[in-house]
């Protein structure tokens, strides 16, 4: 787990950076939709729509905004169709990389994430080539003051699979995906209230890079982040604390 964080580091510095363009409003109502359509409206019950809806409010997304997706999606109101689709690929030095989309034509955003790959070093692969790499989980972050001990405590009751912390003295409480938010909601109960949480994808093995494929995997995630129709970058890169400070 010592990538975790530095890999969320980078896709958090993203997501301020298009929030400022306006791209992060998109990506997150693209995901509303797609949440409720897949697993209906009720966030209770529907763990990606209340990942989204936490997401959209964390972003300081209007209430009536978010509402209004869910009923787009939901039938109430006449919207755009979206597909989830998902990519399977490799970067600079054989690094698994999975890309999620949301779009409303897959010719455009196959030949968008098939340019990142190419312009990065990396390559699209076929259907299953790494996803039998990843397994879903939910993640929960707390800062560095935390009270690991504590929280560990809690996190175990609550039910959550792990308590990690990682090189900054930050932590992460894992769950299984059927568990992210009953553990999340006790954790908020019990006093922990995260820093940030997230269903995401975590690879059971991380490939790590030298500087060279470091900086070119960098730019990858950076290419495919800022296409309207990528949701969501995960990969098994991990980059040491060396490498990263000689980038700078």
């Amino acid at each position: 787990m010592a990538g975790h964080s530095k890999w969320a580091n980078i896709k958090h510095r993203k997501a301020g950076q298009d929030a400022l363009r306006g791209k992060i409003f998109t990506k997150i109502l693209r995901e509303i939709t797609v949440a409720v359509k897949t697993s209906g409206i009720d966030p209770s019950s529907n763990a990606a729509l209340r990942s989204a809806v936490d997401k959209a409010l964390g972003a300081n997304m209007r209430r009536d905004t978010i509402d209004t997706a869910i009923k787009k999606a939901s039938g109430t109101l006449e919207g755009v169709h979206y597909e989830a689709i998902r990519y399977e690929g490799y970067g600079a030095g054989g690094v698994a990389v999975i890309v999620d989309c949301l779009t409303d034509n897959k010719q455009r955003t196959v030949g968008e994430v098939r340019h990142a790959f190419s312009k990065s070093g990396g390559n699209l692969g076929t259907d299953g080539s790494v996803a039998y790499m990843f397994s879903t989980i939910g993640i929960i972050s707390y800062g560095a003051e935390t009270d690991e001990d504590a929280l560990m405590e809690a996190a175990i009751e609550a039910g959550a699979d792990d308590v990690v912390t990682n090189e900054d003295n930050s932590k992460d409480v894992m769950t299984t995906l059927e568990n992210y938010l009953n553990v999340k909601e006790a954790l908020v109960a019990a006093g922990f209230t995260p820093e940030n949480s997230e269903i995401t994808m975590q690879a059971a093995t991380n490939a790590e890079l030298d500087k060279e494929n470091a900086e070119k995997m960098i730019l990858l995630i950076e290419r495919l982040e800022d296409l309207d129709d990528v949701q969501n970058v995960y990969s098994n890169g991990d980059i040491s604390d060396e490498i990263m400070a000689t980038m700078g």
